[in-house]
């Protein structure tokens, strides 16, 4: 890889296999380069031209000899693998032909994996630009790797927490965690773009390409793992449900049965409460004691019919400490 330029944001790589690699910069060090660049075509300078414009992800694919295809567009990707609210989205701008690749604003420490020992003799192994543009791309699929990683730490957690104590809290987690998975699952889309792109382009030749289908095979990787989270999810949110379902018709079986058990009670309480100066036994020494036991027998035998129906099962009993509900 031999580098034309001293300057680390403008660099012109040169490889074996007869192409070059302009790594630019979006600042102004980078605008005598880029200015030369727009000389050498009419879809570079429609290219550069879109790029202020960009805000999420673009890709397009044209033909401008109606033969060799020239692919060119703007991929999102994150290098912090920990998700926030505010959580920074960098965007490597690209435009890729047989032996011309352009990048501009990537981050030095995309730069610096390039410049690996390993990923310096893949790119010196390409063939064409193309191949040299997919092994870029699947080295920034490593970010999404360790976002991934991060991802399961968490979400482990999360079912050791259900599992052991599941608290109204734990919803929060969840949809926290979906919201993670959809904040890399939003920006893993551009890459498929730029594979739909690819063949579009490129047809039958990618078959042959190495550097492609390791790309592909990465992808299936992380695809797979989408797939996989996004069911752990949706698993732990029906449980969630479930549980609080489960919780909620408990609660109210509890509360009806203990307000029928104390029915007896109630109506005693409400009829010995009347204004009224000839009640039974409201007069006389035995009266009290001997309403309460009334009341008592009542409630007693309120609960032994309930029980010998069937109705009260296990929803009186404290649950074991090691119960999952």
């Amino acid at each position: 890889m031999n580098n034309a330029s001293n300057a680390v944001q403008h660099r012109l790589l040169n490889f074996a296999g007869g192409w070059r690699w302009y790594d630019l910069a979006s600042g102004d060090s980078s605008a005598n380069a880029l200015r030369k660049l727009r000389l050498e075509s009419d879809v570079i300078d429609e290219w550069l031209r879109v790029i202020p414009e960009v805000s999420e992800n673009y890709i397009s694919v044209r033909f401008p000899d109606g033969v060799n295809a020239v692919i060119f567009g703007t991929l999102p990707y994150s290098v912090n693998s920990e998700v926030t609210s505010v959580s920074p989205v960098d965007r490597l701008h690209f435009f890729v032909q047989e032996k011309m690749l352009v990048t501009i604003n990537m981050d030095p420490n995309t730069r610096e994996m390039m410049e690996a020992k390993e990923r310096s003799a893949m790119l010196q192994q390409c063939q064409t630009a193309v191949d040299g543009m997919f092994v870029l791309a699947r080295t920034l699929l490593h970010y999404f790797h360790q976002g991934l990683d991060r991802f399961e730490v968490n979400l482990r957690s999360i079912e050791r927490a259900m599992e052991l104590d599941n608290q109204r809290h734990l919803m929060d987690k969840i949809l926290n965690s979906r919201f993670e998975l959809l904040f890399w699952s939003n920006l893993f889309t551009p890459f498929d773009e730029f594979i739909a792109a690819a063949r579009e382009g490129y047809l039958e030749r990618l078959e042959k390409s190495r550097q492609f289908l390791r790309l592909i095979h990465r992808m299936e990787r992380m695809t797979r793992a989408f797939r996989h989270y996004e069911d752990e999810i949706d698993t732990l949110i029906s449980i969630d449900e479930a549980v609080s379902a489960f919780r909620g018709n408990e609660i109210m079986k509890t509360l009806t049965i203990v307000t029928s058990i104390f029915t007896p009670a109630t109506v005693v309480g409400a009829i010995w409460g009347m204004n009224f100066d000839n009640l039974p036994a409201i007069k006389t020494p035995w009266g009290f004691i001997s309403v309460m036991f009334a009341t008592f027998l009542f409630t007693l035998g309120m609960y032994w019919w309930m029980h010998r129906k069937g109705w009260t099962g296990d929803l009186l009993r404290v649950k074991g400490r090691k119960s999952k509900i």
